[in-house]
């Protein structure tokens, strides 16, 4: 089975976030679709240009197996500012399908919108969540909810995200190929 996985980003995503999920999604035979909420090029949060598929307007209507959020500033307020973005986040969390964020995007968009109401989480430690503690783990999972730390912990996120779509085997698959330590 092909999982079709959504990653939005905005000038200001944190680069080494945004390109690790999408390379290791890809590896593991994900179809992922990079969204821009602003215009197709953006300028990532340290000057990397990155190349966005199709614009985040053009997603709505589509049905995706993981939405995935990466963050860095300005960026993640691009992203909790985009309607067109939190109406997809909306339907993901309603549906019942994947959603995860790593960095800034659990507090600046996920919490923002109410999307973590009842469910553990965590997110970069300079931020805070509205109601409920950040917990320091480098990861949570808390059943379709997955979020992360930041920049360091983006591969290990990025394994996690493969093992929720694919299974535990195919992201020891990946993470070996990768040298990841599992």
């Amino acid at each position: 089975m092909v999982f079709k996985v959504l990653v939005p980003i905005a000038d200001g995503s944190e680069e080494i976030e945004a390109v690790t999920i999408i390379d290791t999604l890809r590896r593991a035979g994900a179809e992922v679709t990079v969204a821009s909420v602003g215009g197709r090029s953006i300028t990532a949060s340290r000057g990397v240009r990155i190349e966005a598929d199709c614009l985040i307007a053009d997603c709505v209507k589509k049905t995706w197996d993981l939405v995935v959020l990466p963050g860095g500033m300005p960026g993640a307020e691009r992203l909790r500012d985009s309607a067109d973005l939190a109406a997809i986040l909306k339907e993901q969390v309603l549906s019942g399908k994947a959603y995860a964020a790593i960095c800034a995007a659990p507090a600046v968009v996920l919490d923002h919108h109410g999307l973590l109401k009842g469910k553990k989480a965590t997110c970069y430690p300079s931020f805070k969540f509205k109601d409920g503690a950040v917990l320091e783990d480098r990861v949570v999972v808390d059943g379709n909810c997955v979020t992360s730390r930041g920049p360091g912990t983006a591969l290990e996120f990025s394994l996690r995200l493969v093992e929720l779509l694919a299974g535990k085997a195919k992201s020891d698959e990946v993470g070996r190929a990768m040298l990841a330590a599992r």
